[in-house]
């Protein structure tokens, strides 16, 4: 790299830096504003609250302004260089445009890597501790929480061939009661096995049944048997009977994968939010690159209003970019929307608006 290459690139950093802690600690202000009441309910010490609450919250607000804050920084600076002139030094003395472009995609692949890391490892993490708080200390507090340990009416697929159901569990005691299975070859169900009461045996790390009432058949023929206890090997840990519904912001990437792949097989219904999320955790990276090289056509052209105007055009675009990506998600998660395209969508529009730009900036 060249000085010209390390001057663009440090000064991209360094304000993006600066702009994300700014922001970050806005935001924590805020926060603690809004949440006092809930930390002095809780009965953690300061220590308690920041280990607890805000190890997860800080890097969780990272994330989601993330591509923003990496746009509002390249026009913020780039905008400084086009009012001092500078751009246009670089292209007058036989710089290509392409050329000049080049530390700025540097720095912000190497952002978009960091991001991609983040939002694959260390951001469900951090979620697990946000949502952990949310749901002990405050989620409880709230008039909408039902205060029952358990969830009603579970069906799922097991495997291929074995279905599972159960009228109330305890997520507490990990028991649940009014419990059947069935087994069906083709569209015939060869057995069929029913309890009223069926835990979970920790030592043995099996489902334990109680008054077991088995039946298989075949053809015509029925054979009953009844068990007064049965240990059970069922495609299914307690963890995954439990309706968590920050489950998709905790689990990693490759986790998350995992789970979207077990419940396809099981034929669970309603999985885009799970599939929107995986996809979206590979978009948002790319988007940092594309808004990059829009923030660079925009603010490098030189204009009277100054950064002033380059910095209104960059929040109205940064506004356009989450109503996009918000509508995109919700007719996804609600309706019938392709989640691959949702997460996709708001790259795709703002990746054809980046290049008509880049095709218009002087150079």
């Amino acid at each position: 790299m060249k000085i010209l290459d390390w001057y663009i690139f440090k000064r991209f950093l360094v304000t993006f830096l600066f702009a994300i802690l700014t922001i970050t600690v806005i935001a924590v202000v805020i926060d603690t504003s809004e949440k006092t009441d809930d930390f002095v309910k809780s009965g953690l010490s300061f220590t308690g609250i920041v280990t607890k609450y805000y190890f997860g919250f800080v890097p969780f607000i990272i994330s989601m302004i993330f591509p923003l804050i990496v746009f509002i920084a390249v026009i913020f600076f780039t905008s400084k260089l086009a009012g001092r002139s500078e751009t246009v030094a670089i292209l007058a003395a036989g710089i290509p445009y392409n050329r000049m472009l080049k530390p700025y995609l540097m720095a912000a692949g190497l952002l978009a890597v960091v991001l991609l890391l983040g939002n694959t490892y260390v951001i469900p993490r951090a979620n697990e501790i946000h949502s952990t708080f949310k749901a002990t200390y405050i989620d409880r507090n709230s008039s909408y929480y039902s205060g029952q340990g358990g969830s009603r009416d579970f069906y799922f697929r097991a495997d291929s061939n074995t279905f599972v159901g159960m009228k109330y569990y305890d997520t507490v005691n990990k028991a649940a009661s009014g419990f059947f299975l069935e087994k069906v070859r083709g569209n015939q169900v060869f057995y069929n096995l029913r309890t009223d009461y069926i835990r979970w045996d920790t030592a043995t790390k099996k489902w334990r049944a109680e008054n077991v009432v088995e039946r298989k058949i075949d053809g015509l023929s029925e054979t009953v048997s009844k068990h007064p206890f049965m240990n059970l090997e069922l495609n299914m840990l307690p963890s995954e009977l439990r309706r968590d519904e920050y489950m998709k912001d905790k689990l990693s990437t490759p986790e998350l994968i995992r789970f979207i792949r077990r419940e396809e097989q099981r034929g669970t219904e309603g999985l885009n939010t799970y599939k929107v999320e995986i996809y979206r955790r590979f978009a948002t990276p790319v988007s940092v690159i594309i808004l990059t090289i829009m923030g660079v056509a925009v603010a490098a052209r030189k204009t009277r209003g100054g950064s002033g105007l380059h910095l209104a055009f960059g929040i109205v675009m940064a506004a356009l970019f989450v109503v996009m990506d918000k509508f995109s998600t919700v007719f996804s998660t609600k309706g019938s929307f392709p989640p691959l395209l949702a997460a996709w969508l708001p790259n795709i529009i703002f990746g054809l608006v980046t290049y008509r730009l880049y095709k218009n900036a002087p150079k």
